[in-house]
C-alpha cells in the first residue's frame, strides 16, 4: 500500500543517520536517491532537495545524513566519486553522503543500517560488522533472497531491532519516513512471502532466458542473424536473454541458489521442459495437447471465466518494432516454432499451483514481458494448436530444443547442488560469447521494455 505524504515525522528523527554497507549499483542508487530527493513533504512542510533537510510544520528543521562504505580497498575511489557531487538546490553545499572506511564505522554511528550486499556474502558481512551496531539501531537488508539475510541477522546482530521481523512500531515508522522519498508503492510481506513471490515472478523466468542463451551459445548461434527467429515473441526472447547476460552473474545466482522456493521451481521447470520434449520426440501429439491444455486451464482459467484481462498484456505491433541487428524485411515471415520454452513455463506454473497474475504488483518488467508473450501464445487457440502440431511434425527447431533441454537441466542441477562457482563459470562463458553484441542489445532491450510498459498502462 502506498504511504501518505501527510504522515507525521516520528519524534527523535531531527538528525537521523542512514548507514549503507555495500556500495554496489543498488547501494549507490539508494545513497543518491536519499541524498538528492530528500524525504517527502509532510503536511504543509517544504522538502528541499539538499541534505534531506525538511522544514516541519512548527518551524522545526529535519536533517538526514547518509553514511556509506564498501570494501576498504574501495574507500579512496568512493570518497573521490562522492566528494565531487554537488547539490543543485542550495548553492555552496556538499552532498550529505559521507564515505567511511568500513562497516564498523557505519554501524556504530547510524540509526538505520542497510546491508546492500550479495546474498551469498550477507552472512560473512553481518558477522563482521553486526557486533558494532549502534544500540537500538534499526537494521534491514537489500538482498534478493531474505532467507539467508534473516538468518544472518538472527545469528550475528545484537538483540535490539531488525526491521519488521522483530521491530517496534516506532522503528518501522522511522524506516517508512526515510523511504517515502522514493515515491514507491509499499507492499508488506514476511521474509518467506518475499522469497516465494520473488521465486514465482523471477526465478523460473530467469531460468528460461538463461537456458535460451546457453542453448544458442552451444550452437554458436546469434539468433537475430537467422531467419529462424522472427517476430514479436522472438524479439522478447532474444532481447531479454541478452539483457540478463549483460548483467553481473551473482545477481541471478544468489536469487536462485539461496532461495529454497526458487530451487523447487527451477527444478520443476527443467522437468517440464524434459517431459514435454520427450512427448515431442515420441510423436505423442494427443498426450502433448491434453497436458498443455490442462495446464492452460489451471493457470489461465476456463474459457468462460479466464484469469487474464480483456486487454492482452502485449501487442504484436509493439514488439515487432524492436529487432536487434536492423529491421527485418516486411516480407519475411516467422518460421513455425513450437515455443517449448513457453509451453514448459505454463506446465511448470501448473505443476506448482502458481497463478502469475496474483503477484503483478510485485513483478519486474522482465516478468511482465515474459508473462505477456506466454499469454500471447495461449490466448489464441489457433496459434497454440499450431505450436503443438509443429512440436510433433516439424523438425526445424529440434536441435535447438535439444540444446535448450540440456541447458535447462544443467541450470537446475547447478542450483540443486548449490554450486556458486559452477553457476559463475556457466554464466560467464556464455556472457563472453554474447558480449560483443551487448551495447546494441541493451539499447534495443531498454527501448522495448519502456514501450511495452507504456503500452500496458491503463
Amino acid at each position: 500500500m502506498a504511504t501518505s505524504n501527510s504522515s507525521a515525522v516520528p519524534p527523535g528523527m531531527e538528525k537521523f543517520i542512514v548507514g549503507i554497507i555495500g556500495m554496489g549499483d543498488m547501494g549507490k542508487m539508494y545513497a543518491r536517491r536519499l541524498s538528492d530527493a530528500g524525504w517527502s513533504a509532510f503536511g504543509s512542510s517544504i522538502a528541499l532537495g539538499f541534505q534531506a533537510i525538511i522544514l516541519i510544520p512548527g518551524g522545526r528543521w529535519l536533517s538526514m545524513i547518509v553514511m556509506a562504505c564498501d570494501k576498504e580497498d574501495q574507500y579512496e575511489s568512493l570518497r573521490e566519486e562522492f566528494a565531487s557531487r554537488k547539490e543543485s538546490m542550495l548553492r555552496g553545499f556538499q552532498t550529505n553522503i559521507q564515505i567511511l572506511r568500513n562497516g564498523h564505522l557505519v554501524s556504530r554511528a547510524s540509526d538505520y543500517i542497510i546491508y546492500s550486499v550479495e546474498a551469498a556474502a550477507i552472512d560473512r558481512v553481518v558477522a563482521e560488522y553486526g557486533p558494532s551496531t549502534k544500540l537500538g539501531a534499526i537494521v534491514g537488508g537489500q538482498t534478493s533472497c531474505k532467507d539467508p539475510e534473516i538468518k544472518a541477522f538472527e545469528d550475528h546482530l545484537p538483540a535490539d531491532v531488525i526491521i519488521r521481523h522483530r521491530a517496534s512500531k516506532e522503528s518501522f515508522e522511522k524506516v517508512e519516513t526515510v523511504l517515502r522519498c522514493l515515491h514507491s508503492t509499499h507492499v508488506y510481506l514476511s521474509a518467506h512471502e518475499h522469497d516465494r513471490i520473488t521465486a514465482d515472478t523471477q526465478a523460473v523466468t530467469h531460468a528460461a532466458f538463461l537456458s535460451m542463451g546457453k542453448a544458442w551459445h552451444s550452437m554458436r548461434q546469434f539468433p537475430w542473424e537467422s531467419a529462424r527467429y522472427v517476430g514479436g515473441i522472438e524479439n522478447v526472447k532474444i532481447n531479454l536473454t541478452l539483457r540478463i547476460y549483460s548483467q553481473k552473474w551473482h545477481v541471478y545466482a544468489g536469487l536462485a541458489i539461496l532461495n529454497p522456493e526458487a530451487r523447487k521451481q527451477i527444478d520443476q521447470y527443467a522437468k517440464s521442459v524434459t517431459e514435454l520434449y520427450k512427448l515431442m520426440l515420441g510423436g505423442h501429439l494427443d498426450e502433448l495437447r491434453a497436458r498443455v491444455l490442462a495446464a492452460k486451464e489451471k493457470v489461465f482459467g476456463k474459457e468462460h471465466e479466464p484469469k487474464w484481462a480483456d486487454k492482452p498484456l502485449l501487442k504484436d505491433e509493439v514488439l515487432d518494432q524492436f529487432v536487434l541487428g536492423g529491421a527485418r524485411s516486411e516480407h519475411q515471415e516467422p518460421l513455425p516454432n513450437n515455443h517449448l520454452s513457453l509451453l514448459a513455463m505454463v506446465d511448470c506454473w501448473s505443476a506448482l499451483g502458481i497463478v502469475p497474475y496474483d503477484h503483478m504488483i510485485c513483478s519486474t518488467p522482465l516478468f511482465r514481458l515474459w508473462l505477456g508473450v506466454t499469454e500471447h501464445l495461449f490466448r489464441d487457440a489457433g496459434r497454440l494448436d499450431e505450436a503443438l502440431r509443429i512440436a510433433v511434425e516439424d523438425n526445424t527447431f529440434r536441435s535447438d530444443d535439444l540444446e535448450f533441454t540440456f541447458a535447462a537441466r544443467g541450470w537446475a542441477e547447478c542450483v540443486g547442488l548449490g554450486h556458486f562457482e559452477t553457476w559463475k563459470e556457466r554464466f560467464v562463458v556464455t556472457q563472453r560469447f554474447f558480449e560483443p553484441r551487448f551495447p546494441g542489445a541493451i539499447e534495443v532491450g531498454n527501448a522495448m521494455v519502456k514501450a511495452v510498459l507504456e503500452s500496458t498502462k491503463d
